[in-house]
């Protein structure tokens, strides 16, 4: 019960949240309320018992991609003069598509209906019930997947070295212009 409570609460701040990143007219309190919607999304995840997707979610959405939007927002220095300014038709005509796809979405949800469980569905379920653990998934990862895994890890530092060396390169060109 308090699960579905947590759930439930879970669900409705990331639907606020998620809203207010479209509803927020100001570009850097939108890109904070992503953040915030993400840190939900990573909640749903826990309660999923998906602990490493969360983990990955928060620490790659939440902590990167998020972190570079805001500084490219910031460096773009927007200001309300050089927004364009939207006619009364176009804002009517977006309102309009909006409520028309929320009218249909509604109307989908309410014809549809979770077909049963099965009861072999039910047993496996509660056989599965540490599956999205972090500690599963490391023992997986560097018994029967090691060679997969150590091959991208000199993947991803040949692609480094790759990137220093160009860098280092365009930098001497720029010098000796």
């Amino acid at each position: 019960m308090t699960y579905e409570i947590i759930s439930y609460i879970l669900g409705g701040l990331t639907i606020g949240s998620a809203l207010m990143v479209i509803l927020s007219s100001h570009p850097v309190r939108s890109v904070m309320y992503l953040v915030i919607t993400f840190f939900f999304i990573s909640g749903h995840m826990v309660l999923m018992n998906a602990q490493f997707l969360a983990i990955v979610n928060i620490i790659v959405y939440a902590g990167a991609i998020m972190v570079l939007f805001l500084f490219v927002l910031m460096l773009l220095n927007l200001n309300k003069e050089s927004e364009p300014k939207m006619s009364i038709a176009s804002q009517m005509a977006a309102i309009i598509s909006g409520g028309t796809f929320l009218l249909v979405l509604l109307a989908a949800l309410a014809e549809s209906t979770l077909p049963p469980m099965p009861e072999e569905m039910s047993k496996q379920i509660a056989d599965i019930q540490n599956e999205g653990l972090v500690q599963n998934l490391g023992q997986i990862l560097f018994s029967k997947y090691i060679v997969p895994f150590e091959v991208s890890s000199i993947l991803f530092i040949a692609a480094m070295v790759g990137a220093v060396l160009l860098a280092k390169r365009e930098k001497q060109n720029t010098e000796e212009i």
